[in-house]
């Protein structure tokens, strides 16, 4: 998959296009998932301008690795879920959908199915309200 520096994760990194951030570093960034597989879903984005995992740098993978460490304790003191899902595709077939190497971090919770197709974005207000609750939960730096 090609890298398009017009993607909407390039764009949110710009400043381009809004986002509901609930942790940022020097190489990452968390953002609320507004097509949200579930309540709680945060994105973790490299600063990285790569489309899949393959071209990202070492330091860079090591970083998202803690960023999706640390946003995934704060998932989980935030909505207490019995399990918690760490998603990352790479190309098309695999299901990614925007060119720019990210993490998906979902609560899970037995019984309840993912949302999938969602047809439109979630209630900013509600996502507001989880970011709140996520930004609340977030360990201290290491």
């Amino acid at each position: 998959m090609k890298y398009d520096p017009q993607n909407p994760f390039a764009r949110i990194l710009r400043g381009e296009l809004p986002s509901l951030r609930v942790y940022e570093d020097d190489v990452t960034v968390a953002l609320m998932d507004i097509m949200p597989q579930a309540d709680g879903h945060v994105l973790i984005l490299t600063k990285e301008p790569v489309a899949e995992v393959f071209e990202l740098s070492a330091g860079g993978a090591a970083a998202c690795m803690r960023t999706v460490q640390k946003v995934a304790r704060a998932v989980k003191a935030a909505f207490n879920p019995p399990g918690v899902m760490i998603a990352q595709l790479n190309g098309s077939a695999a299901g990614q959908t925007v060119p720019h190497v990210h993490f998906h971090v979902i609560p899970r919770h037995a019984g309840l199915e993912l949302k999938l197709h969602a047809a439109q974005p979630a209630d900013m207000a509600q996502l507001r309200e989880f970011a709140e609750r996520i930004k609340a939960a977030m360990p201290e730096d290491d």
